[in-house]
């Protein structure tokens, strides 16, 4: 399939890697229309890649060894126990990832997107509208444009899935996510506190905090980013069906007791310190939430990333599954002799994969966050047991395995 005109609705990881699919496969045009008109290379938040998927993607052509990185070996367990300042290993699970800073990957892809590309920041797509041979979008200042083929990379609000005969949304699983990045430099000591290959977690009823170093901003220095997977006390009053997140000073107060209370009496004094430590300016609240669409395309539109399916962040694969989803469709567009059949293919591929990475990551909420075991009871063997039940043995955790191109 070559020529045409592709629009991408979204310009973040998954939209960057979106256009760069759709240039490769040959289309004459390809338009990327971001909402946000700020400096995204500025959200540095974390994320992990598997290395097997990362392999898989390199191989592809979407990252290199060039983007700054983190590695990251193995997965300790601890709780706060006596006098053991980082707290008390019970166990501990291999953990073969290498950790990001989202705003130096999302600068290194921008970075790759061709100079043909036309990227539109402070764009809003108000509305797509599905036509048989095509689809228009229309913008918040009343102009349309019109395209052979729409991408909607637009996250959890898109209004590309928005125009699907499905229109899917998000659906809040019942608890938060609180993130900070605290620099490294301002981590409390001893500095054998916290190996620096380890994505450690600290267990406690109802939950749990998971820590990993990643490079800093513009891939100078180290952070420490750190996620902390709670529900809400009720005393919030949080009303959380319309997918949204919690920046710094839109924090109620009673949450901010509640998520005070527990670090105060379940972590143990190092987990403690840096979280105090962390300046407010780099955290924020994240409900969490599901998603999963029937069709990741339909007519003249497809969905990648988040638009398509918001699985927990527990299966540490939601960049990569953006990844592949551009993957995929590259060589969709490729192999294909119609913008139908380009279309059918990449559903026929992404859509399973995008079940199946819901589906593990809501196994491993109920686990780690909603019917957590009894963390100071557990010792290796233990862990290694429930790690195995909770993980489904480990498959699709990282991301699920991209098959091969079909013959």
């Amino acid at each position: 399939m070559h020529g045409g005109r592709v629009a991408v609705v979204g310009g973040s990881v998954a939209g960057c890697a979106a256009a760069l699919a759709a240039t490769r496969a040959g289309a004459d045009e390809v338009v990327v229309y971001e909402r946000a008109a700020g400096r995204l290379e500025d959200r540095g938040v974390g994320l992990a890649v598997h290395d097997d998927r990362y392999a898989e993607m390199e191989a592809a052509g979407y990252i290199d060894a060039d983007i700054p990185w983190v590695r990251l070996t193995h997965r300790p367990w601890v709780v706060r126990d006596g006098e053991e300042r980082a707290g008390r290993t019970v166990g501990a699970v291999p953990f073969p990832f290498r950790s990001y800073n989202w705003g130096s990957l999302w600068q290194e892809l921008r970075a790759r997107t061709p100079a043909s590309v036309t990227y539109h920041q402070g764009a809003v797509v108000e509305r797509v509208l599905s036509e048989p041979d095509g689809a228009t979008l229309r913008f918040a200042d009343g102009s349309e444009e019109r395209f052979d083929l729409v991408v909607g990379a637009d996250g959890y609000r898109s209004v590309v899935r928005a125009a699907t005969h499905a229109a899917t949304v998000p659906v809040y699983a019942g608890y938060l996510a609180w993130r900070g990045a605290l620099p490294a430099e301002l981590l409390p000591g001893p500095d054998t506190a916290w190996p620096e290959d380890a994505a450690t977690s600290v267990g406690f009823p109802g939950g749990h905090l998971m820590a990993y170093r990643i490079p800093g901003r513009g891939g100078r220095g180290v952070s420490a980013n750190w996620v902390f997977y709670a529900a809400p006390p009720a005393a919030a009053g949080l009303t959380l069906e319309d997918p949204t997140s919690l920046p710094p000073g839109a924090v109620p107060q009673e949450l901010i007791a509640g998520h005070t209370e527990v670090i105060e009496k379940y972590f143990p004094p190092f987990w403690q310190e840096v979280i105090r430590r962390t300046p407010e300016a780099e955290t924020q609240v994240q409900p969490i939430y599901d998603l999963i669409v029937p069709h990741f395309g339909e007519d003249r539109l497809v969905l990648v990333g988040d638009a398509a399916a918001v699985a927990r962040p527990h299966a540490g694969g939601g960049a990569v599954k953006a990844l592949q989803d551009a993957s995929v469709l590259e060589r969709s567009l490729r192999s294909a002799a119609t913008w139908d059949e380009a279309v059918a293919t990449y559903d026929a591929e992404r859509t399973p994969s995008g079940r199946a990475a819901v589906e593990l990551a809501r196994r491993l909420g109920r686990a780690q966050v909603q019917r957590t075991p009894d963390w100071p009871a557990m010792d290796p063997d233990a862990i290694d047991a429930w790690w195995r039940e909770a993980a489904d043995g480990g498959r699709g955790f990282g991301g699920q395995a991209m098959p091969g191109p079909r013959r």
